[in-house]
This record gives C-alpha cells, structure tokens and sequence, in this order.
C-alpha cells in the first residue's frame, strides 16, 4: 500500500560559483531551497529530480513541519480533497511516496524550488549581494535553461553526476525536456506531463494579460515594492484569477458551479460584490494566492514559459532532439487547452522522427490542465512501469 514519507523539513544550499544565464548576466550567491525523499543509493544512480510548475516550490511531498499560510496543492478542489492537512502537504505528494509513482523505496526523489523564485531559492525578492537591497526587477530576466542550469549546478555540489529520471507537469515538463537536450548523457529518463515544447498564441496571451495586471497596479512600483509597506496584491490576485481559469476547463467549471448565485436567492444588483458561486470562488483563489506568492517572481516565471520553445535555433523540432539520449514519457488530457494533446503529440512526433525511444498517453479526463495534479491515481501505474522498464534495459 502508497504510504506518506511523513514529516519533512526544507533546506538551503549554496552554490559554490556564479551562475551564467541565457540574457548574458551572471548570478552571485545563489541560494537553493529543497528537499529530499527516499535513500541515495551507495552508486548515486536512482536519483529522480521533481520540477515544479509556475506556482509550486521545493515541498513536493509529505507534510510540512512548517506549513505556510496557505497551500501549494492548487488543484480544482483541492481544499475539499485534503482537507486540513493540505497546507502542510507536497503539492504532488500523491505521486511521491513508498509504493507511489515516484516510489521512495527505490528511488531518491530530490525537489528544488526553480531559480526566479519566492520559496526559497533566489528570486527577484533575494537580497542583491551588489547592492544590500532586495533585487525587485532589477533581477534578470532568466529562462527554463538557466532554472536547468541552476539544478545542476545545485546537484553537483550534491556529489550527484547522473539522474535515473527527471519529471514534472507544466513549467516543470518544460525543465525535463530542457534536461535532456542540455545534459543528454546525464539523464536516463524524463517525464514529461501536461506540457510543451513551446506555448502556443493563446497560451502567451493569458499569460501576457497576467503580467500586465500586475505591472499596471500602482502598488508594484516598477518592481520595488520591497520594504515600502504596500504590495501589488490587486493586481496579482487579477493575475491569479486569470491563470487558475486557464488551468480549468468549461465542463469542469460547467459541473461545480454551473450558474449558482453564491449568497441569495436572487441576483442582489451589485458590481462590487462577488453573486456567482465561480466569481467568489476566483476571489478566495486570489486571496489566497497572494499570501505565499510574490508578485515579481510571478512576472519573471510567466516570462521564463513564454520564451520557452525547444525548437528556437533549430531547423525543426526533430533536430533539436538529435542528441536526447533519454527515454521520454509524455503524458497529457484530453481537457487541457493550455498545453493541449497536439503539443505532446508534436513532442512525439518529433522524437521519433529523431529515433528516439518515446511514449505517448493521453488520458480522457475533464479538469483541464489541472488533471495532472487531480489525476495522480490514472497516472501512478503508467509512470511506475516505465520507469521499471528503464530499470531493466
């Protein structure tokens, strides 16, 4: 039986060296939040790396000693699904565990908060050595491979040379790929779910729409909010209104809140209060969001996805993954329409166009792009027999 890898503390490393990135700066002090489950191997070779999507960080599984005022595990409905344990929870502690996807009675399942971030790792709102000051936006704009870069920088001082996998949805399929073209001799295996090999038009728009209404609140002081006793929360509860709908999708919505008024029988005629069940709900995700999330980070992670796209400097997809080395599982939904099936399907194409060994599962589910952190149960028995495949070859 799956079972919990219980109690569990977040810590902090160091890089020992600048870290290069992609816009030509470099990065001094970089500090890396993370976590670790499971038993390193005396070889080191059973190490699986978890990468997290726009909103999550290092706390991928087990319970929190000190959870936050609010949870990671944003999927739709998540509140009523854990209960009062969800704020302590991993936001993915349903894969990770003895018996679970991520088995930790096999593996070594290490998770970082990604390089740009609010939980632990360096972001816009770390001190800048240069100045003593809280960088804000003058932190540089980073990429999907500078956040690859960072993690192996952070595995290398780890004494950690090769990964038996690395796996995440979303931003966090994005750094698995990236992964593999980077590192093609480093990594065994990648999983890849919910994701792309670049945002499409509408996926960059959403996310356009959510960076303006941070920016455009008066609050965000050009990125310094930092000290200054006011926040852009406004505008960043508009941005998480915006994203979480983009994670859903119409049936779902459709099923759990249809058109029911939230507080009367009857409309009450107002602009400034909240009358359907789906606007009120848009406005406690808001609220909460706000409290555990910084605003600057979102701009530059929501930037980091939308510059994402495996092909650029190449002839075609194909060719950009000449030299991937890894076997790949994609897995997607039906529902998702922000990172749609044809993406992972194109992602398929492309691999084995390139001869490379390659997986394609899509599972008929209706929460959008949400399913990759709902459906964990339809997931677990694809993700554990191949990983045992590549265990055995």
């Amino acid at each position: 039986m799956a079972g919990s890898v219980g109690s569990v503390d977040t810590r902090f490393l160091e890089l020992p060296a600048p870290l290069p990135l992609d816009c030509g700066r470099e990065l001094h002090s970089v500090r890396v939040a993370y976590e670790t489950y499971g038993t390193l191997s005396p070889a080191r070779d059973n190490v699986i790396l978890v990468c997290h999507a726009l909103s999550g960080d290092a706390h991928a599984a087990g319970l929190s000693s000190t959870p936050g005022e609010a949870g990671t595990r944003d999927g739709f409905a998540a509140e009523s699904r854990d209960g009062t344990a969800g704020k302590a929870l991993g936001w993915w502690d349903g894969m990770i565990g003895p018996g679970k996807a991520f088995d930790t009675d096999l593996y070594y399942v290490v998770s970082t908060n990604l390089l740009g971030g609010c939980r632990g790792t360096t972001g816009p709102s770390s001190i800048n050595p240069e100045t003593g000051k809280p960088y804000g936006s003058d932190f540089p704009v980073v990429t999907v491979a500078d956040m690859v870069r960072c993690e192996r920088a952070f595995l290398d001082v780890l004494g950690i040379e090769r990964l038996a996998a690395v796996a995440g949805g979303s931003l966090g399929g994005m750094q698995a790929l990236q992964w593999a073209m980077s590192y093609p001799d480093q990594v065994d295996s990648i999983v890849v779910i919910a994701s792309t090999h670049g945002l499409h038009p509408q996926g960059v728009a959403w996310n356009a729409i959510a960076r303006e209404s941070i920016m455009r609140d008066p609050a965000w002081q050009d990125g310094h909010y930092y000290g200054t006793g006011s926040a852009p929360d406004a505008g960043m509860g508009v941005a998480r209104m915006v994203g979480h709908i983009t994670y859903l999708s119409a049936p779902a919505l459709e099923d759990r809140f249809a058109r029911r008024l939230q507080f009367a029988d009857d409309i009450r005629y107002t602009i400034r209060e909240p009358e359907f069940e789906v606007e009120s709900y848009l406005r406690h995700q808001a609220n909460s969001f706000v409290k555990r999330f910084d605003a600057n980070t979102y701009l530059y992670l929501s930037r980091a996805l939308t510059y994402f796209d495996a092909a650029r400097g190449h002839k075609s997809l194909a060719e950009a993954f000449a030299e991937v080395e890894a076997r790949t599982l994609l897995i997607a939904f039906s529902s998702d329409w922000l990172y749609p099936p044809a993406a992972s399907a194109a992602i398929e194409e492309a691999l084995r166009e390139a001869g490379k060994p390659v997986e394609y599962h899509l599972i008929d589910a209706p929460y959008g792009h949400d399913c990759f952190l709902l459906e964990e149960a339809r997931q677990t028995p694809i993700v554990r027999r191949f990983l045992n495949e590549g265990d055995h070859e």
